[in-house]
């Protein structure tokens, strides 16, 4: 008699384990689904207005100025004064 009663019991607890296992990774799947879907639409519209920034940079025809292109700034203060 003991021993039945184990036995259902463990088939309920196995069994209610199980079903609620279930419907976490199912939650869990989803949400991951929705972020990964979110992460995509946001890098895809990134890219796009990179895309959008590169196509209108070459038409700027404003030369860079010497100094700054080459990473050479002036920082003598003292010539202002």
């Amino acid at each position: 008699m003991m021993r039945a009663r184990f036995l259902w019991f463990t088939i309920g607890f196995t069994s209610a384990a199980a079903a609620m296992t279930q419907f976490v990774f199912q939650d869990l799947w989803a949400d991951r689904q929705s972020l990964s879907s979110q992460l995509q639409e946001n890098f895809d519209a990134v890219d796009a207005r990179v895309s959008n920034l590169e196509q209108v940079m070459p038409s700027n025809s404003t030369p860079p100025q010497a100094g700054l292109a080459s990473g050479i700034v002036d920082f003598n203060f003292a010539s202002t004064y």
